[in-house]
């Protein structure tokens, strides 16, 4: 049957800032293409037994960042035919950016414009404790000044899809088209 079998031999990882849909796209790009579908911060919850907002206020950044980038490399190099979505961050810290493409992976850069992050991220806020006491001109500075920083590694990804293109749906067909 051809529904159970992996449509294409493929690993493709999802990078971006938060709220720009790595993992809804992810998720139905993996159901399209009959790949798997991770989310590393769920893959880091389930390792640590917490959630991301718990570990980070428990063991602060820095551990946070060193288990982001051992579950990362232990997740490539134990897994094949899968979509993975990173955190918005994790590209930017333990030259995980550079491991990536080391590793021949399809690198996605799923961009969107600091308007439509903005909108997701305020509907959002209760959600993600890092931006949850933001009013929206803090909100608004808050992901200028981290689109700025985190360009540079998100733009070395293989492949950019600006998500404003199209609905979910049909960003994941464009995407597929791109891939192939």
């Amino acid at each position: 049957m051809l529904s159970a079998q992996i449509l294409y031999s493929m690993n493709i990882v999802l990078l971006g800032y938060m709220g720009c849909g790595k993992s809804t796209i992810g998720l139905r790009l993996a159901e399209r293409l009959k790949l798997r579908f991770f989310d590393l911060d769920e893959l880091i919850e389930a390792q640590e037994g917490q959630q991301i907002s718990e570990l980070f206020a428990s063991k602060g950044e820095l551990y946070f960042r060193k288990t982001e980038a051992e579950v990362l490399r232990s997740f490539i190099a134990e897994n094949d035919n899968f979509v993975l979505s990173l955190g918005g961050g994790t590209p930017c810290y333990a030259n995980n950016m550079d491991f990536l493409l080391e590793q021949h992976l399809k690198t996605v850069y799923l961009k969107a414009q600091l308007k439509t992050l903005v909108e997701r991220l305020r509907d959002q806020k209760e959600q993600r404790p890092l931006i949850s006491s933001f009013d929206e001109s803090e909100l608004t500075e808050f992901i200028a000044k981290h689109l700025f920083e985190r360009r540079y590694y998100y733009e070395k990804a293989g492949l950019h899809y600006p998500v404003e293109a199209q609905g979910i749906e049909q960003s994941v067909i464009a995407l597929e088209k791109q891939l192939f």
